[in-house]
């Protein structure tokens, strides 16, 4: 029986990752930051550095999701730091286990698909370069990061787009919708690399355990959606209206969390992990948003 090391299983792609290797009958071994409650849960300290080596004992893989939500604004300067804190102390402290430890497990870490910056029309492989911007500096410290333990074992950095589903950074999304408030974002022609939450944690137990693949991966659904694809999607899943407009100048005023998180452009590819085998459960938006939204 394959086995996992867990960190930000009580996030929300953390429950659905959970959820799914329980099913697939993977031992799991969760990282939490308090005092265990369950025989399967290891107290860890991140800002401290601090992992117990057992944590890697029998174990396959180590997925990492570790990190402060993005979704949380304004994003102020306090807020910067800890977004990359967050991120780069959990990262730093596994990598830095496995390499002391010679530990051959796998590992898959989170980044997203921030590392690009904004960049129209043009189609993103993981060979495009970083670029611009907040998410774009923290996604860079977060890949160095994970990259400690390159050395030793297998590291892949899963650069994941719009996670699809009851939570996350769906949620204000879905919550305006559901009251009627259905809009186009800006023109709404900005493209949005999106991924249904059963994807997206099937495709990290997927690199985690099915794969050989190395270096960034793009997790996003196979066919590419502009934003107002989406937020129509997402208003027919629900029965909703699509009737109203947040204009660009709106969303600029939330600074630089509206401009990379809402008007960003990023056609992200997502060929690589397609061609390595694996196959979508929701190759399109409207099977995204059907399967988390449908009522």
């Amino acid at each position: 029986m394959s086995r996992v090391l867990l960190a930000g299983a009580s996030g929300f792609v953390g429950h659905e990752l959970r959820d799914l290797l329980a099913a697939d009958g993977v031992g799991m071994r969760r990282l939490v930051r308090r005092a265990p409650e369950a025989p399967d849960e290891i107290e860890w300290d991140p800002p401290g550095g601090d992992l117990p080596p057992e944590a890697l004992d029998g174990i396959d893989a180590v997925i990492n999701l570790a990190g402060s939500s993005i979704s949380r604004i304004p994003w102020t300067p306090r807020r910067r730091f800890e977004l990359l804190r967050s991120r780069v102390d959990a990262t730093r402290t596994i990598a830095e286990a496995i390499v002391a430890t010679r530990s051959t497990a796998a590992l898959v870490n989170g980044s997203a698909v921030g590392w690009y910056g904004t960049r129209g029309d043009e189609e993103l492989t993981e060979d495009a370069g970083r670029g611009h911007g907040v998410l774009a500096d923290v996604c860079a410290a977060w890949e160095a990061a994970a990259a400690i333990a390159a050395p030793v074992t297998r590291v892949v950095t899963a650069r994941t787009g719009l996670v699809v589903g009851r939570g996350g950074a769906f949620t204000p999304l879905g919550l305006a919708t559901r009251v009627g408030l259905g809009a186009r974002i800006g023109d709404g022609r900005q493209w949005w690399p999106w991924i249904s939450l059963r994807d997206e944690a099937d495709a990290l137990v997927h690199l985690a355990l099915r794969s050989s693949l190395v270096g960034p991966v793009n997790l996003a659904g196979p066919e590419p959606a502009r934003a107002e694809t989406v937020t129509r999607s997402l208003a027919a899943a629900l029965h909703r209206p699509h009737a109203l407009v947040i204009p660009t100048i709106a969303i600029e005023a939330l600074g630089a969390a509206g401009r990379e998180l809402l008007l960003a452009s990023q056609r992200m590819s997502s060929a690589r992990l397609a061609d390595d085998g694996f196959v979508f459960t929701h190759p399109t938006v409207d099977d995204a948003t059907r399967a988390a939204f449908a009522v």
